[in-house]
């Protein structure tokens, strides 16, 4: 059978029978999510899993299983998962149709962008925490949802394929981004995180995956752990930086409005360096280099996708995906002249 949206899969998860008024949640560009209120008050948040990015659904929901009983801390909000009628931790209408719901963190909200140093120390903070609380979880009963999903050779490969068979217009459109992209690839061929320890990572950590505290503004917990996989440290370093740093959207057209705001780095640093004694000396020395990473690595998976012909990502106009692509990029360019400056923060910080 087809679930025909919402309200029509709410009697198969074991939740109160009420009437539950349904919102849309835009934020994210995969699944699509909705908040269960009633008198104004979210109570639950019921996604449809996009099951073209993430083939693996079992996989991917025994990982946050294996990791919610982890996720609990005076200073971490534990999440719960809804189990269906017949004790699932999903609901499967049909390979293409699957649904899941989770406890709404009361009082919550999150924020796209900020120039609050207020949220930018917190999320330093909460980051940390949710990392020193993984370092519990055995490491390997975690599978890859999505392999390759942070391995930039693997990232170069598929966007060299994109533009071997991507439209002539698709290409000049995308001529400067292209250029960029091979540029770029060429400085990174150096890269190799190998001498650093793997560890449970959100892999997905902007800003907007922080679930805050209305009235105070303290972080309380991560979410939307689709990603959570085997990682380095520096990817969820750089996805933060590059989310709070920079205070537009990421895909701001006006690119001289890209900005990294010293500011709210130093106060993530102070966040992330009250929770940080996991690290290493070795992941300290890179974690300037995930900065520069991580949105080179959004920006050349965004522009794959819009040589493909905007096949992951939603969007809401044709070139939404060249973009983001144009405006990830132009923050690579200014991680990049910041590296000298990141280093000295984090090595006077830590």
């Amino acid at each position: 059978m087809d679930s025909n949206g919402p309200n029509a899969v709410l009697p198969y998860f074991s939740i109160e029978r009420k009437d539950y008024k349904i919102q849309p949640i835009s934020q994210g560009y995969i699944n699509d999510t909705f908040a269960l209120l009633q008198d104004g008050e979210p109570f639950y948040i019921l996604q449809r899993l996009n099951a073209q990015v993430f083939s693996n659904i079992d996989l991917l929901m025994q990982n946050i299983h294996h990791a919610l009983p982890y996720l609990k801390d005076k200073n971490y909000h534990q999440i719960s998962l809804i189990r269906t009628i017949d004790d699932k931790p999903y609901l499967k209408i049909n390979k293409s149709d699957c649904w899941r719901m989770f406890t709404m963190v009361p009082g919550s909200i999150a924020f796209d962008t900020t120039q609050d140093e207020g949220i930018a120390l917190e999320a330093g903070k909460i980051i940390g925490k949710f990392h020193s609380l993984l370092q519990e979880a055995p490491l390997d009963i975690f599978q890859d949802t999505i392999p390759g999903f942070h391995d930039l050779s693997f990232r170069a490969q598929q966007f060299e394929e994109a533009a071997e068979t991507a439209t002539p217009d698709k290409l000049k459109d995308a001529e400067k981004a292209i250029l960029f992209a091979k540029m770029t690839l060429d400085e990174l061929a150096f890269y190799d995180p190998g001498n650093l320890p793997l560890r449970i990572c959100h892999n997905d950590t902007k800003l907007n995956n922080i679930l805050f505290d209305k009235k105070d503004k303290r972080a309380l917990c991560l979410i939307d752990l689709d990603t959570l996989m085997k990682g380095y440290f520096l990817f969820d370093f750089g996805d933060a930086v590059r989310t709070i740093v920079n205070t537009v959207d990421e895909d701001e057209k006006d690119l001289s409005k890209i900005t990294f705001n010293k500011g709210l780095f130093e106060a993530f640093i102070d966040g992330l360096s009250q929770n940080s004694d996991f690290l290493t000396k070795a992941e300290i020395q890179y974690l300037s280099f995930g900065v520069k990473l991580m949105p080179f690595i959004h920006g050349i998976r965004a522009l794959t996708d819009y040589l493909l012909g905007n096949i992951y990502y939603k969007v809401t106009y044709e070139t939404q995906n060249l973009d983001r692509c144009l405006s990830l990029f132009a923050f690579t360019k200014k991680a990049t002249e910041h590296m000298d400056y990141m280093q000295e923060v984090i090595t006077k910080k830590f």
